[in-house]
């Protein structure tokens, strides 16, 4: 069965720094595009930041450019997002995702079919 889980999420203060991991199980990790994803309540999902399946190409949202920094170890199977300068606006549950993407095809697109999706992982922000 082919699965992705995310882990990393929790609370913690404003300015503060989240490490989040995306392990895919089932399946490899090398012909797919990772997009990470958050939704806060009464708010629409938004695609925060994408990178293709070589790693080589990286797509950020405007509300985290220069915060937050996507990567990928595919010998681990595995997606992180490293969120710093946190805001309590980042406050939303955070969901990782794989679109079918070898040889990067489709780039780093957050606005793409993506195949599988996580469960998810809360990360909330506050003093």
């Amino acid at each position: 069965q082919r699965q992705l889980v995310e882990s990393g999420g929790g609370l913690v203060q404003p300015g503060g720094s989240l490490r989040l991991s995306c392990a895919a199980s089932g399946f490899t990790l090398d012909y797919y595009a990772i997009g990470w994803f958050r939704q806060a309540p009464g708010k629409e999902r938004e695609g925060i930041s994408c990178i293709s399946s070589s790693g080589g190409l990286t797509n950020y949202a405007d509300s985290v450019e220069g915060r937050f920094t996507i990567s990928r170890d595919n010998a681990k199977n595995t997606v992180y997002l490293q969120m710093s300068s946190l805001k309590p606006e980042d406050t939303a549950i955070y969901y990782c995702a794989a679109a079918w993407g070898p040889l990067d095809r489709g780039g780093a697109s957050c606005t793409r079919y993506y195949d599988y999706w996580g469960q998810g992982t809360q990360v909330t922000v506050s003093s």
